[in-house]
């Protein structure tokens, strides 16, 4: 390229290009590609076939090996689609490809940055008013391979003479017209310089970015998610990053973004699955959730963990081999003590209880058979296996301490109202009934975090894990040892193919360790309760209850975090009403709060209304500047009670036809989802989908919850009132609803209509 010496096959267009020739430039970035994902397939299969040979270093240095070629196909085969995005034409003379990834020649000749690269920078945050060295800023449109067409923003004013168009903020607003396709758009070059600021702010600490609907959270939350992940590799490849979202509708919105950016290596997880195992649905009572999100269930669950810890009333006794030794509560009493000091979970602690319950039985069975053959020496050694599996012994022991499971102990207390009296007695009678189920009821998403705490107490189960756990410590060890010398050893030859960053010595043991296939560290943090993350981005953070937050801190003991949210969008009977309030409990003041002004998504016709919804219900917001006026005003049908389902089928039908069969989704009450979803079947058949997993189709029915951090080319909003009262009376989730659309927004209402609807 022209910032560097150019080799005479690699023909950069020239700066009045157009589409052909910038074609021709994407074919070469495509076709040096495929070259390397051949070289990389090679190189691998090379490796594996080699076998296991030589000593356990050469055997590391082969695994290094193959562990950094399947970590760089991986990356390549990720980026296919739509590869490269940007150039920018700088002072001088010189220009840059801006991409997914970066791209050399063989001769190490640069074709492309990758865009997390620190010169990529000026892609985002170059301006008008601060060029930054950049005269021009062009969006190459791409459609898998193929490019569609280019955009250029010109921010020279001497350089518009040379060139013909000058579109200004064409590609963001291109993008936001775009029909919506059920899953998050590719915004990688559409990111504004307000955005870019937080994506690329620092590791450590607390972030807090505020944004209103359409500022663009979570396409920032995403993208600080790769950026962090390729700029702090080191920290974070080995320990991974978590992103956790509302719900699975939104979990499925945005699977495809973080590997189009080329990074794999990050769990998502909505919040009913945050506990290996289990799918929390959703809590029909919105006050039985507000009671299990208090801070104040960890010493609950606590006090019901510490009740399982039992004595005996007086004296009793146990018979082993038909002989009878009397247990005395001072001996449950001194083993429990014993037990509670090695400080271990419940689970870990019983194997110390067990051992000095069975330890003094036997010593006092022993006294008594020796009372009986006086004289006889012989070896009784054998009497503590004996004692440990006497079903007298074993029954005495489970009565006093009985294995629990984080399950088996919550429906304990939900199903048993003594047990829930006595281990919450500063709930009330009437919380503590909100609280009673019967057995096997299945777990809720409020119910998640109280059963990570209770794992989190209870400890393994198994009694010699800890043993195991030691043993497997130290041999894990000695192999790293070895990976650490094999991996010194590759790095100069890989530093010589042009490739860094791709090799770890945790890789090359956990290739060794898997004997079914190399599990990445996010593949193996997914089934690990205990996993720690180096770092975890929220988004919808409003939402979150003081547990669930509670449960994340665990989840990232480092206190490195990105929270994304609204605070005025907050609908959950958990919500806080600041930023402060939320994060204080377990970060106290040591969190920065970053706020987005500009609404990219939602017109600003629309915009008006959803805002004077708000602030007519006396919630605080900021006032949004919005990038478009917009094509449609919002309208709003009044209907009788028994027109609503029919008005919203012909209000989807209006809005389907206005947006150009783009994607129209019906925001609905929970009463009215059912029978809307029914409705518009008849009307338009498979093309209504419904919730999760729906978004690919035409038309899809939401509740309001379901519609968070969503967005759609039109929205029909049923029955605002309701919504507000499904709430608990916050506006929240029908200030979600509003601000949905990027064209047009319909209203059906069969009585009367919150505040603000009034010039409507």
């Amino acid at each position: 390229m022209r910032d560097q010496p150019a080799d005479a096959d690699v023909p950069v267009p020239a700066l009045d290009a157009g589409v052909d020739q910038e074609r021709d430039y994407v074919a070469l970035l495509y076709h040096r590609l495929d070259e390397l994902r051949a070289e990389k397939e090679t190189q691998l299969s090379q490796v594996r076939g080699t076998g296991a040979q030589g000593t356990m270093q050469n055997v590391s240095e082969r695994d290094a090996f193959a562990t950094m070629y399947q970590d760089r196909l991986a990356q390549l085969n990720a980026v296919d689609d739509r590869l490269v995005f940007g150039r920018l034409d700088l002072d001088g003379g010189t220009c840059r490809y801006i991409g997914r990834i970066g791209l050399t020649t063989a001769q190490r000749q640069r074709l492309m940055l990758d865009w997390r690269a620190p010169e990529s920078g000026v892609f985002y945050q170059a301006t008008a008013f601060d060029r930054q060295g950049v005269r021009r800023r062009r969006h190459l449109m791409l459609r898998r391979r193929e490019v569609q067409g280019v955009e250029d923003e010109v921010l020279d004013p001497d350089l518009l003479e040379e060139t013909a168009e000058n579109h200004g903020d064409g590609a963001l607003l291109a993008a936001l017209n775009a029909r919506r396709t059920g899953q998050m758009g590719d915004i990688v070059a559409t990111i504004q310089a307000e955005q870019d600021r937080v994506i690329r702010s620092d590791l450590s600490g607390v972030l807090v970015v505020q944004g209103g609907p359409g500022t663009g959270k979570t396409a920032v939350a995403l993208h600080r998610a790769a950026y962090l992940l390729y700029s702090h590799r080191e920290r974070l490849k080995s320990a991974g990053v978590l992103i956790v979202g509302p719900n699975s509708t939104f979990m499925s919105y945005i699977d495809r973004v973080l590997p189009s950016l080329g990074e794999t290596g990050v769990v998502m997880s909505s919040l009913a699955e945050l506990y290996p195992g289990v799918r929390g649905v959703e809590e029909q009572d919105p006050r039985v959730a507000e009671i299990k999100g208090r801070l104040a269930m960890v010493d609950v669950i606590g006090d019901a963990v510490a009740q399982r810890q039992r004595t005996i009333a007086g004296p009793q006794e146990v018979e082993v081999d038909g002989v009878k030794v009397t247990v005395t509560p001072a001996m449950i009493n001194r083993a429990r003590e014993r037990a509670r000091a090695t400080g271990k979970p419940y689970n870990e602690a019983r194997a110390t209880f067990v051992k000095v319950v069975v330890k003094d039985i036997a010593e006092k069975l022993e006294r008594i058979l020796a009372k009986r053959s006086q004289g006889n020496d012989a070896d009784r050694s054998y009497l503590v296996e004996d004692v440990r599996t006497a079903r007298d012994v074993r029954v005495l022991l489970n009565l006093c301490w009985m294995p629990r499971t984080p399950r088996n102990l919550l429906e304990d207390l939900w199903s048993r109202p003594g047990y829930l009296k006595t281990a919450a007695p500063q709930l009330t009678a009437e919380e503590r009934e909100l609280l009673s189920r019967k057995p096997g009821a299945p777990f809720t998403l409020a119910d998640i975090p109280l059963l990570d705490e209770a794992a989190e107490l209870l400890g393994d189960l198994d009694e010699s894990a800890g043993r195991e756990e030691a043993r497997q410590k130290a041999a894990r060890e000695s192999q790293l040892e070895n990976a650490r010398r094999a991996v010194e050893n590759a790095t100069p030859q890989m530093e010589e193919m042009g490739i860094e960053g791709f090799l770890n010595a945790e890789d090359v043991v956990a290739l060794n360790e898997e004997t079914t296939g190399r599990l990445s560290a996010a593949e193996r943090a997914v089934v690990d309760r205990t996993w720690t993350y180096g770092h975890v981005v929220v988004d919808e953070a409003q939402e979150l209850s003081p547990m669930q937050w509670h449960v994340l801190m665990r989840r990232c003991p480092l206190k490195s975090f990105t929270v994304v949210g609204d605070i005025a969008q907050g609908s959950s009977p958990s919500a806080s009403l600041s930023w402060e309030a939320a994060m204080e409990p377990f970060v106290g003041e040591r969190l920065r709060i970053e706020e987005l002004t500009v609404n990219y998504r939602t017109p600003r016709r629309i915009v008006a209304l959803a805002e004077a919804v708000a602030r007519a219900d006396g919630l605080e917001i900021t006032s949004l500047r919005t990038v478009r006026e917009g094509d449609h005003s919002p309208t709003v049908d009044r209907v009788s009670v028994d027109e609503v389902v029919p008005g919203t089928v012909e209000a989807v039908a209006a809005e389907f036809e206005k947006v150009g069969d783009g994607l129209v989704a019906a925001i609905v009450p929970e009463r009215l989802h059912s029978a809307a979803r029914r409705a518009l079947r008849e009307r338009f058949g498979d093309r209504v989908g419904d919730g999760a997993g729906s978004l690919s189709q035409d038309i899809v029915v939401l509740t309001a919850d379901e519609a968070k951090g969503l967005e759609f080319d039109a929205v029909v909003v049923a029955e605002p009132a309701e919504l507000r009262a499904e709430a608990a009376g916050r506006i929240g989730s029908l200030y979600v609803a509003l601000t949905r659309p990027t064209q047009s927004l319909h209203v059906v209402s069969s009585g009367d209509l919150p505040a603000g609807f009034e010039a409507q």
